[in-house]
């Protein structure tokens, strides 16, 4: 059919060589460090929210244990009311707090 461009063309397509130190190349703007900034409190925010939440939710009976998924599950349930579950769950909590903190205490501006 002459209307319709050849879909697998018989020459390789021509690659021009990518140069990393060309100075006329566009480099990316970093993003302002005030949003940069704000990326970071709303990250250390959730992060820490996040790991109270999840190291102190297995320990709070009324949530924990009466909950209706755990009811129609009992098997699970029983499994995810065993102390050593919930001191697992809890450290995954607390590893959500370290990396929060970790994310703030390690945090550099990148300014362009």
């Amino acid at each position: 059919m002459p209307g319709q461009p050849q879909l697998f063309p018989d020459h390789e397509p021509t690659v021009l060589p990518q140069h990393s130190g060309d100075p006329a190349e566009p480099k990316r703007a970093a993003a302002p460090v005030w949003l940069q900034r704000l990326s970071l409190f709303v990250l250390v925010l959730f992060c820490v929210y996040l790991g109270v939440l999840v190291m102190l939710l297995p320990w709070w009976t009324k949530v924990w244990d009466h909950n209706l998924f755990f009811q129609s599950h009992p098997t699970l349930g029983t499994i995810l009311r065993n102390g050593a579950v919930k001191g697992m769950i809890s450290g995954l909590g607390l590893l959500d707090i370290w990396i929060g903190i970790s994310e703030a205490v390690h945090y550099r501006d990148y300014r362009g």
